[in-house]
C-alpha cells in the first residue's frame, strides 16, 4: 500500500442535492427561500436539475440547516446530531493510535446518537467492511452519503491521507443522478442490494494517527467544507490532468497530443486510462470552465464578456450557449438570480 497525500479541487455541486438537503427542513417548516438566501444560492436554480452551485454556497447552505435545525444531519434521524457534536467526535478519535481503534469508536459514537443508522465494522483478511443497518424501510441515497461523508472524512484526516473505498451497496434505489456522489466516494456504487455496505481495504487500518491540537483546529475551521471537496487519487491520471490544466489558463491548455507528449504516453493510452477513469479530455476541461465560471458570476463583478474571455471562448454567445447546457441557465440569468 503507497502513502499518499490529500488532494482535492474547488468543484461545484449539484442542484439536486440542494433540493435534497433542505427536504427535511421544508418538512419541518423552516423558511427555505430564507435559508437560500443566506447560503447566498438563488431560489430559481431550485427549478433545474442541471443547475449547479458552488462548493462554498453548499458548504454555507450546510452550516445554516445545522445552525437553524440544531442538527448536524438535518432531521434525517429520529435524534438530532446536535450542534458541536461533530467536532467533539473528531477531537476524541484522534488521540487513538491507529485508524482501526479510532473508526470503532466513530462508529460507536454515531451508534449512540442516532436512532435510525446502527453500524459495524467486519474485518476480514484484506477487507474491511462498515455495514450499516438502518431502522425500518432504507432510506434515501443523500442520507447514506451525508452518514458516510461523516466518517469517511474523519478516516482521511485522522489518516492524513485518502482512504479509497472499493465499494458502496445500498438497499435505496438510485437517485434522478448519482456524478457527484461517484465522485466523493468512489465509481462502483450499487443500489437495491441486500445489506448496506462500505468496502475498503483493510491495511489502511493500520495508520498510525499523529494529529494534534493544531491541525484538529484547521480541520475543524474547514468544515464542512471539508466533508463536500473531491477526494482524489493522486496518482490517477485524470487528477494529473486536472492538475495541468488547474495550473494554467484556458487559454495555454494544449491539445491532447500535446499533453500525451508530455506525458511521455500515446495519445491512445491517455484516452484509455482516462476513459477508464470515468471521464475524457473534453470533459475535464468543461469541468473546470463551469466551476470557474460559476466562482465568477458569484463572488465578482467582471462583466460576461470578460468571463467568456478569461474561460477563452470565441465570442460571449459561444459562453452563454456553454453555460446554459451546463446549468439550465444563461450565465446573466444565473447572476440576476443570485442577487
Amino acid at each position: 500500500m503507497r502513502e499518499q497525500q490529500l488532494f482535492f479541487d474547488k468543484g461545484s455541486i449539484s442542484m439536486t442535492l440542494v433540493q435534497e438537503a433542505v427536504l427535511s427542513a421544508h418538512h419541518q417548516g423552516l423558511n427555505i427561500q430564507e435559508i437560500l438566501h443566506s447560503a447566498g444560492i438563488p431560489t430559481e436554480l431550485m427549478q433545474s436539475n442541471k443547475a449547479r452551485v458552488s462548493i462554498s454556497q453548499y458548504a454555507q447552505l450546510w452550516i445554516e440547516l445545522a445552525n437553524r435545525m440544531d442538527d448536524e444531519f438535518f432531521g434525517m434521524d429520529y435524534h438530532a446530531v446536535r450542534r458541536g457534536s461533530y467536532q467533539f467526535i473528531s477531537k476524541a478519535v484522534m488521540q487513538n493510535e491507529t485508524l482501526e481503534k479510532a473508526l470503532k469508536d466513530i462508529l460507536k459514537f454515531f451508534n449512540l446518537i442516532l436512532d435510525d443508522f446502527q453500524s459495524e465494522l467486519i474485518l476480514e483478511q484484506h477487507i474491511a467492511r462498515i455495514i450499516i443497518h438502518d431502522k425500518k424501510q432504507p432510506k434515501r441515497m443523500f442520507s447514506y452519503a451525508t452518514y458516510l461523508m461523516l466518517i469517511h472524512t474523519l478516516m482521511c484526516w485522522l489518516a492524513s491521507q485518502r482512504i479509497p473505498l472499493n465499494l458502496i451497496q445500498l438497499k435505496c434505489e438510485k437517485p434522478i443522478t448519482d456524478e457527484d456522489y461517484r465522485i466523493r466516494f468512489c465509481s462502483n456504487i450499487v443500489y437495491f442490494a441486500e445489506q448496506n455496505v462500505v468496502e475498503f481495504d483493510r491495511d489502511y487500518l493500520n495508520i498510525k494517527i499523529k494529529q494534534d491540537k493544531k491541525s484538529w483546529y484547521e480541520f475543524i475551521s474547514q468544515t464542512p467544507h471539508n466533508l463536500l471537496v473531491r477526494f482524489k487519487n493522486p496518482h490517477a491520471l485524470s487528477t494529473q490532468v486536472r492538475k495541468y490544466l488547474l495550473q494554467a489558463p484556458p487559454s495555454e491548455w494544449i491539445e491532447l497530443n500535446a499533453l500525451a507528449q508530455q506525458l511521455n504516453m500515446s495519445e491512445a493510452t491517455v484516452r484509455r486510462r482516462l476513459n477508464s477513469e470515468g471521464c475524457n479530455y473534453q470533459q475535464l476541461k468543461n469541468d473546470i470552465r463551469r466551476d470557474t465560471a460559476i466562482e465568477l458570476l458569484t463572488k465578482t463583478d467582471k462583466p460576461l464578456h470578460e468571463i467568456s474571455d478569461e474561460l477563452y471562448f470565441h465570442d460571449p454567445s459561444a459562453f452563454h450557449r456553454a453555460f446554459k447546457k451546463w446549468t439550465g441557465l444563461s450565465p446573466g440569468a444565473y447572476r440576476q438570480s443570485k442577487e
